[in-house]
Protein backbone atom coordinates (compact mmCIF):
# COMPACT_ATOMS: atom_id res chain seq x y z
CA UNK A 1 0.00 0.00 0.00
CA UNK A 2 1.46 3.47 -1.17
CA UNK A 3 2.42 6.07 1.29
CA UNK A 4 0.75 9.00 -0.31
CA UNK A 5 -1.68 9.12 -2.70
CA UNK A 6 -1.39 11.23 -5.85
CA UNK A 7 -4.33 11.27 -8.47
CA UNK A 8 -2.11 10.81 -11.30
CA UNK A 9 -0.36 7.62 -10.02
CA UNK A 10 -2.90 6.02 -10.44
CA UNK A 11 -4.36 7.55 -13.37
CA UNK A 12 -2.14 8.41 -15.73
CA UNK A 13 -4.72 10.28 -18.21
CA UNK A 14 -5.60 12.73 -15.49
CA UNK A 15 -3.01 15.53 -16.29
CA UNK A 16 -4.00 15.71 -19.86
CA UNK A 17 -7.74 15.99 -19.04
CA UNK A 18 -10.15 18.62 -18.60
CA UNK A 19 -9.95 17.87 -14.40
CA UNK A 20 -5.63 18.42 -14.72
CA UNK A 21 -6.50 21.24 -12.86
CA UNK A 22 -7.77 19.29 -10.08
CA UNK A 23 -4.65 17.15 -9.88
CA UNK A 24 -3.11 17.88 -6.91
CA UNK A 25 -6.79 17.01 -4.83
CA UNK A 26 -6.82 13.79 -2.68
CA UNK A 27 -9.70 11.61 -4.55
CA UNK A 28 -11.96 12.30 -1.18
CA UNK A 29 -11.45 16.04 -1.93
CA UNK A 30 -12.11 15.47 -5.57
CA UNK A 31 -15.43 13.24 -5.09
CA UNK A 32 -16.17 15.90 -2.17
CA UNK A 33 -16.47 18.87 -4.84
CA UNK A 34 -17.73 16.85 -7.79
CA UNK A 35 -21.04 18.67 -8.16
CA UNK A 36 -19.00 22.35 -8.24
CA UNK A 37 -16.45 21.18 -10.31
CA UNK A 38 -18.53 18.95 -13.23
CA UNK A 39 -20.80 22.63 -12.93
CA UNK A 40 -17.28 24.52 -13.57
CA UNK A 41 -16.70 22.35 -16.35
CA UNK A 42 -19.94 21.97 -17.71
CA UNK A 43 -19.54 25.83 -18.17
CA UNK A 44 -16.19 25.83 -20.30
CA UNK A 45 -17.52 23.21 -22.98
CA UNK A 46 -17.93 23.73 -26.40
CA UNK A 47 -21.82 23.71 -27.90
CA UNK A 48 -20.65 22.70 -30.94
CA UNK A 49 -19.70 19.35 -29.28
CA UNK A 50 -22.41 19.12 -26.54
CA UNK A 51 -26.14 18.90 -26.60
CA UNK A 52 -26.51 21.05 -23.04
CA UNK A 53 -29.96 21.29 -21.39
CA UNK A 54 -29.44 23.18 -17.90
CA UNK A 55 -26.85 21.51 -15.85
CA UNK A 56 -26.72 18.28 -18.31
CA UNK A 57 -24.29 18.25 -21.04
CA UNK A 58 -24.63 14.93 -23.53
CA UNK A 59 -21.53 14.67 -26.77
CA UNK A 60 -23.69 14.57 -29.67
CA UNK A 61 -22.15 11.41 -30.11
CA UNK A 62 -22.96 9.54 -27.24
CA UNK A 63 -25.92 7.76 -26.57
CA UNK A 64 -28.18 7.77 -23.58
CA UNK A 65 -31.08 5.22 -24.06
CA UNK A 66 -34.69 6.26 -23.15
CA UNK A 67 -35.30 5.48 -19.81
CA UNK A 68 -32.33 6.36 -18.14
CA UNK A 69 -32.44 9.01 -15.29
CA UNK A 70 -29.98 11.80 -15.40
CA UNK A 71 -29.01 14.57 -13.05
CA UNK A 72 -27.49 17.25 -13.32
CA UNK A 73 -24.33 18.90 -12.92
CA UNK A 74 -23.64 15.72 -15.36
CA UNK A 75 -20.96 15.66 -18.21
CA UNK A 76 -21.61 12.60 -20.67
CA UNK A 77 -18.19 12.53 -23.03
CA UNK A 78 -17.82 11.29 -26.83
CA UNK A 79 -18.78 7.62 -27.99
CA UNK A 80 -20.19 7.04 -23.98
CA UNK A 81 -23.27 5.00 -23.88
CA UNK A 82 -25.60 5.27 -21.28
CA UNK A 83 -28.32 2.20 -20.92
CA UNK A 84 -32.06 2.36 -20.17
CA UNK A 85 -32.35 1.99 -16.31
CA UNK A 86 -29.44 3.87 -15.41
CA UNK A 87 -29.14 6.50 -12.91
CA UNK A 88 -26.77 9.33 -12.48
CA UNK A 89 -26.81 11.78 -9.94
CA UNK A 90 -24.92 13.66 -7.25
CA UNK A 91 -22.69 15.68 -9.85
CA UNK A 92 -20.86 13.20 -12.42
CA UNK A 93 -18.45 13.51 -15.14
CA UNK A 94 -18.41 10.67 -17.35
CA UNK A 95 -15.55 10.29 -19.81
CA UNK A 96 -15.18 9.50 -24.02
CA UNK A 97 -16.01 5.43 -24.57
CA UNK A 98 -17.33 4.70 -21.32
CA UNK A 99 -20.36 2.17 -20.47
CA UNK A 100 -22.83 3.04 -17.48
CA UNK A 101 -25.06 -0.28 -17.66
CA UNK A 102 -28.74 -0.96 -17.55
CA UNK A 103 -29.30 -0.30 -13.79
CA UNK A 104 -26.00 0.70 -12.56
CA UNK A 105 -26.27 4.11 -10.54
CA UNK A 106 -23.01 6.41 -10.41
CA UNK A 107 -23.21 9.33 -7.85
CA UNK A 108 -20.64 11.92 -7.28
CA UNK A 109 -17.73 10.61 -9.34
CA UNK A 110 -15.23 10.90 -12.23
CA UNK A 111 -14.97 8.40 -14.51
CA UNK A 112 -12.57 8.18 -17.32
CA UNK A 113 -12.03 6.80 -20.86
CA UNK A 114 -13.09 3.23 -22.28
CA UNK A 115 -14.40 2.35 -18.17
CA UNK A 116 -17.36 0.05 -17.92
CA UNK A 117 -19.85 -0.30 -15.40
CA UNK A 118 -21.54 -3.66 -16.87
CA UNK A 119 -25.26 -3.56 -14.94
CA UNK A 120 -26.61 -3.88 -11.55
CA UNK A 121 -23.42 -2.01 -10.28
CA UNK A 122 -23.57 0.78 -7.59
CA UNK A 123 -20.45 3.66 -7.49
CA UNK A 124 -20.55 5.77 -4.60
CA UNK A 125 -18.37 8.87 -4.38
CA UNK A 126 -15.02 7.54 -6.47
CA UNK A 127 -12.43 8.08 -9.50
CA UNK A 128 -12.07 5.35 -11.66
CA UNK A 129 -9.40 5.52 -13.83
CA UNK A 130 -9.11 4.46 -17.45
CA UNK A 131 -10.08 1.02 -19.11
CA UNK A 132 -11.69 -0.25 -15.63
CA UNK A 133 -14.27 -2.95 -15.65
CA UNK A 134 -16.93 -3.53 -13.15
CA UNK A 135 -18.62 -7.08 -13.73
CA UNK A 136 -22.23 -7.32 -12.93
CA UNK A 137 -23.72 -6.57 -9.55
CA UNK A 138 -20.47 -5.55 -8.29
CA UNK A 139 -20.37 -2.31 -5.59
CA UNK A 140 -18.09 0.45 -4.67
CA UNK A 141 -19.62 1.64 -1.48
CA UNK A 142 -19.06 5.23 0.42
CA UNK A 143 -20.27 5.04 3.76
CA UNK A 144 -19.74 3.38 6.88
CA UNK A 145 -23.10 2.77 8.63
CA UNK A 146 -21.69 0.18 10.92
CA UNK A 147 -20.05 3.05 13.48
CA UNK A 148 -21.18 5.44 15.45
CA UNK A 149 -20.40 8.88 13.86
CA UNK A 150 -19.64 6.89 10.20
CA UNK A 151 -15.89 7.43 10.13
CA UNK A 152 -14.22 7.09 7.42
CA UNK A 153 -10.38 5.53 7.16
CA UNK A 154 -7.42 4.90 4.30
CA UNK A 155 -4.75 3.19 4.72
CA UNK A 156 -1.41 4.51 3.87
CA UNK A 157 1.26 1.59 4.27
CA UNK A 158 0.60 0.50 8.09
CA UNK A 159 -1.40 3.61 8.68
CA UNK A 160 -5.38 4.23 9.25
CA UNK A 161 -6.01 8.29 7.97
CA UNK A 162 -8.85 9.62 9.35
CA UNK A 163 -10.86 11.43 6.95
CA UNK A 164 -13.17 14.29 7.29
CA UNK A 165 -15.41 13.45 4.76
CA UNK A 166 -18.37 11.46 5.58
CA UNK A 167 -19.01 9.69 2.19
CA UNK A 168 -16.02 8.29 0.19
CA UNK A 169 -15.97 5.57 -2.03
CA UNK A 170 -12.46 4.14 -3.90
CA UNK A 171 -9.85 5.34 -6.03
CA UNK A 172 -9.73 2.67 -8.95
CA UNK A 173 -6.49 3.13 -11.09
CA UNK A 174 -6.07 2.48 -14.61
CA UNK A 175 -7.40 -0.90 -16.02
CA UNK A 176 -8.47 -2.47 -12.95
CA UNK A 177 -10.65 -5.17 -12.91
CA UNK A 178 -13.77 -5.56 -10.45
CA UNK A 179 -15.62 -9.11 -10.44
CA UNK A 180 -18.78 -9.71 -10.32
CA UNK A 181 -20.87 -9.19 -6.84
CA UNK A 182 -17.54 -8.10 -5.43
CA UNK A 183 -17.64 -5.35 -2.88
CA UNK A 184 -15.02 -2.48 -2.17
CA UNK A 185 -15.53 -0.61 0.81
CA UNK A 186 -15.69 2.96 1.44
CA UNK A 187 -11.84 4.26 1.47
CA UNK A 188 -10.79 1.53 -0.94
CA UNK A 189 -7.39 2.35 -2.84
CA UNK A 190 -6.58 -0.18 -6.35
CA UNK A 191 -3.51 0.34 -7.77
CA UNK A 192 -3.27 0.39 -11.98
CA UNK A 193 -4.11 -3.03 -12.88
CA UNK A 194 -5.44 -4.73 -10.14
CA UNK A 195 -8.49 -7.64 -9.79
CA UNK A 196 -10.49 -7.90 -7.34
CA UNK A 197 -12.10 -11.72 -7.79
CA UNK A 198 -16.01 -12.49 -8.06
CA UNK A 199 -17.76 -12.50 -4.80
CA UNK A 200 -15.07 -10.95 -2.90
CA UNK A 201 -14.86 -8.13 -0.32
CA UNK A 202 -12.01 -5.33 -0.48
CA UNK A 203 -12.11 -3.97 2.31
CA UNK A 204 -8.37 -1.76 3.15
CA UNK A 205 -9.08 -0.45 6.53
CA UNK A 206 -8.95 -3.95 8.14
CA UNK A 207 -6.52 -4.94 5.67
CA UNK A 208 -7.99 -7.28 3.43
CA UNK A 209 -8.47 -7.17 -0.19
Amino acid sequence: MPQRITLPDYVAAIGTSPLARFSDLKPWELTAAASPIVGQLLAELPTDDYLIQGQIAIHRSATVEAGATLKGPLIVGAGSWVAAGAYLRGGNWVDQGCCIGPGAELKSSFVFANTHLAHFNFVGDSVLGSGVNLEAGSIICNHRNERPGHELRVRLGTTLHLLSQSKFGALVGDGAQIGANAVLAPGTLLLPGAVVQRGALCDQEFDHC
